[in-house]
């Protein structure tokens, strides 16, 4: 199914159920997609029963009422092309013996039979009943489903690893989906995805000479062969929903738009200003904000032209613009939802696996000693996630003086991507936090650490900058699971040269697989 389809098919949905919470509207698409659905004549196949694993009864009525009435307007239009004579001459190649028998090597997906006979009866019963396997349930079911598809096709590659992969999820997606807290983690199936084909290579490995799989290149990729050019476009619009704004505002002119820039310039000074006319100023101003962004005005001078788009109260603004989504209220919301259940995690399974994780959970315990609090647990959060992934602290941190100045920090040891300056000897003895960007400064006064973190994370997307492989998967666990920007396509890690990459860093998705099951755990 191309683009320009998916999405007359979801505008056919949203015209019948306009009130479909995004992530059901989501599902739903892949539930038609898995059951064959190629574009919207395809709809008066469709049976209630189909969409019940997704929509409660009263809208999948209504849906299949909709659309039964729709094709039957259709109908005579449908018989008189069937009728003609460029028709008939389709059908009689239709029925020709060497295209009725013959299968394409590509084909298989669309005929491959998910073996549910073949699975265990625990494991059905745990489907059957909307509870998640256990992780040894769940190998077992990949076991089983690699086997027949290598029966089908003897390398199976990503893609059809994905198209499987839907089809599991969509049948039972109460179990099967990617899910931490009730939130629906990229389309649901990518942890699936990654188990699938790590089965196959796992099958393959001790059946390929290894002169030969070196030389071996498939010929359907990860992502989209797409030149370094668009990519880096790609990679800046990642996760926006108004990264360019074509036309300015029609109540707005170049005089209005310098008219309020200057304004907030004059702001900026005070100490006593409005946050609601500057909230309402920065809104008004996203345009020329994004034109100055995307043109590559350097960043001295975005921050004397634009001071309040480094501070929390324009940053918030500006990325609520951007992304549609409420940078410091979704991440506290999701810390809530899911930052305990992580951190028992961190504490038990992830520590009792490795030494590295048990260490970093012995030394935060004794740096933050007797403190409480949610800005704590989100220090422990961000410093056990940096551990899980072994990614290293300092491309995160830089640890200054208390009573240090933003004059004072020795900027040449600064990182260029952005950077949480902690004033103190550790997150948790620290009162105050500064932002660094590209070696400068660019806010000296951040109060508190669930701000800092924000702003850090929020200067990303409103600045165009990518994620450092060095952090890459710690920045997009938090973007996933705690900012809820999940993209269908791409990725916002810089990417080597003729470096396949992944839409979901995989390293990521054994995480929230793990979450996944915690809950679950000792259910089936």
């Amino acid at each position: 199914m191309d683009d320009a389809e998916q999405i007359n098919i979801r505008s056919a949905i949203t015209k019948v159920l306009p009130d479909l919470p995004a992530s059901i509207l989501d599902i739903l698409v892949e539930t038609l997609q898995s059951l064959g659905v190629e574009t919207t004549e395809d709809f008066h196949f469709i049976q209630e029963t189909d969409l019940l694993s997704t929509l409660r009864p009263i809208q999948a009525r209504r849906l299949v009422a909709a659309w039964k009435q729709t094709t039957q307007t259709n109908e005579g239009h449908s018989q008189a092309a069937l009728s003609s004579p460029s028709s008939s001459t389709c059908s009689s190649v239709s029925l020709s013996p060497s295209s009725t028998h013959w299968i394409t090597p590509a084909d298989w997906v669309n005929d491959f039979q998910i073996p549910w006979t073949k699975f265990p009866e625990d494991l059905m019963q745990c489907l059957e009943r909307g509870k998640r396997p256990s992780p040894r349930l769940r190998r077992e079911m990949v076991r089983i489903v690699v086997t027949e598809m290598m029966k089908a096709c003897a390398s199976p590659s990503t893609k059809a690893s994905t198209e499987v992969a839907k089809k599991i999820t969509a049948k039972y997606p109460r179990s099967l989906q990617d899910v931490i807290a009730g939130d629906v983690v990229g389309l649901g199936y990518h942890s699936l995805v990654k188990q699938l084909q790590a089965r196959i290579e796992n099958v393959k490995r001790s059946s390929t000479p290894r002169i030969k799989k070196r030389k071996q290149v498939s010929d359907e990729y990860d992502t989209d062969e797409i030149p370094a050019e668009q990519r880096a476009a790609m990679q800046d619009t990642y996760g926006c929903i108004k990264w360019e704004m074509k036309y300015m505002p029609l109540s707005e002119t170049p005089e209005s738009q310098q008219q309020k820039k200057d304004k907030m310039k004059a702001l900026s000074e005070q100490t006593n200003f409005s946050p609601g006319e500057v909230e309402t100023l920065m809104k008004c101003t996203y345009y020329s904000q994004r034109k100055e962004i995307n043109q590559g005005t350097d960043l001295q001078s975005l921050m004397e032209e634009w001071p309040f788009l480094f501070q929390e109260i324009g940053m918030t603004v500006h990325f609520q613009e951007l992304t549609g989504i409420s940078l410091k209220e979704t991440f506290l919301t999701n810390v809530e939802k899911k930052g305990k259940r992580l951190l028992d995690l961190m504490r038990t399974m992830c520590a009792n696996k490795s030494k590295r994780i048990l260490q970093a959970v012995t030394k935060l315990e004794i740096l933050r000693g007797q403190l409480e609090g949610c800005s704590e647990d989100v220090k422990d959060m961000v410093l056990l996630l940096l551990s899980y992934f072994d990614e290293k602290e300092e491309n995160l941190f830089h640890y200054v003086e208390q009573t240090c100045l933003a004059k004072e920090v020795q900027v040449e040891s600064l990182p260029v991507t952005p950077c949480i300056i902690v004033c103190g000897t550790s997150c948790y003895a620290s009162r105050q936090f500064m932002l660094s960007v590209d070696g400068k400064v660019v806010n000296d006064h951040i109060p508190n650490f669930i701000s800092a973190i924000c702003l850090m994370f929020g200067t990303y997307y409103c600045l165009n900058i990518h994620y450092p492989v060095g952090l890459g998967s710690t920045l997009e666990f938090l973007q996933r699971c705690f900012f809820m920007i999940n993209p269908e396509r791409g990725t916002k890690v810089e990417t080597k040269k003729n470096k396949k990459q992944l839409t979901v860093n995989p390293r990521v998705l054994t995480l929230i697989a793990d979450l996944s099951d915690q809950d679950w755990r000792g259910t089936c």
